[in-house]
């Protein structure tokens, strides 16, 4: 059988009004009109919805049998249009993240204060992840946004926009401080103990071809997991490592690390936005991506 669902919306409205006439009046409609579809309705259904009397409309026991469905039915379609009306004025909803660290630090964490402040009702989910984890989840529709640290293989149906430009530089500690006091090679900085972010990272892959193209290999003695566990590392004397030039800047400066200047510059890296364009956008996503892209 058919569904018609507007018999339904006219049956909840007579129910809830005791009265033809009225709910006429709040649908909108004609008395005669409203009439006519309850008794098609019992005709689909066959058996009586109302009893009829000159003190008004009640419901048969089929009647409030099938109210009850119907009741829970339109508070569910009621509930649905007030999220949906929420979410497009920014006043609930949610947004995932996915997130590498170096964006994270560099752009992301910036645009998220604002972003929370202007629209506190958006519950944020930020995972923080590499490259191309952040890219999995995002193909598999567990995130909204990836924002990652470039370069990275491009998948169909996805698309970057990139956000930055930065440099990467080398830094050590203490320990290895007469490396900063001459312009070091490539070749050269092989030879003390390298700290850099796992296999499974853009980032190695970044320096393994960075280090190849000059005719090295790529040799990692201290694997880590995370970007931030590379300064501990090299602060404590274990290795040299790479590390985005601004965000080490201020520990230079007070003497906690040293850069490395080296004969070659470590080439740009970008941070950019992916998306998966078969995904359609909600408020919040347009919102968060105006930030994200300086348009807000």
């Amino acid at each position: 059988m058919t569904i018609n669902y507007d018999y339904y919306r006219i049956f909840y409205a007579v129910a809830q009004c005791r009265s033809f006439t009225r709910a006429a009046e709040v649908l909108k409609n004609n008395q005669p009109n409203i009439t006519r579809c309850m008794k098609n309705l019992e005709q689909e259904l066959g058996c009586k919805l109302f009893h009829r009397s000159n003190k008004g409309i009640t419901l048969t026991p089929e009647g409030q049998r099938l109210y009850r469905r119907v009741a829970a039915a339109m508070e569910e379609i009621r509930l649905g249009e007030e999220e949906l009306r929420q979410d497009g004025s920014l006043e609930s909803g949610s947004l995932s993240i996915s997130a590498s660290e170096a964006a994270l630090h560099m752009i992301l964490l910036d645009k998220l204060s604002v972003f929370r402040t202007r629209y506190p009702g958006v519950h944020l989910r930020i995972t923080n992840e590499t490259t191309p984890q952040a890219i999995e989840r995002l193909k598999q529709g567990q995130s909204d946004f990836a924002v990652i640290t470039a370069p990275l293989l491009t998948a169909r149906g996805l698309r970057q926009t990139e956000l930055v430009r930065f440099r990467e530089v080398a830094v050590c500690g203490p320990a290895f401080s007469d490396l900063a006091t001459r312009r070091c090679s490539l070749s050269q900085l092989a030879r003390y103990p390298l700290a850099c972010i796992g296999q499974d990272s853009s980032t190695y892959d970044f320096y393994q071809q960075f280090f190849t193209s000059n005719g090295l290999s790529f040799r990692v003695d201290i694997e880590v997991a995370t970007m931030d566990q590379i300064l501990p590392v090299v602060e404590h004397g274990l290795g040299v490592g790479f590390y985005p030039e601004q965000l080490v800047a201020p520990r230079i400066a007070r003497g906690e690390l040293f850069c490395i200047p080296l004969d070659q510059p470590v080439p740009e890296r970008a941070i950019t936005l992916v998306e998966d364009t078969a995904r359609p956008r909600s408020t919040a996503m347009k919102a968060m991506r105006e930030l994200i892209c300086g348009k807000g």
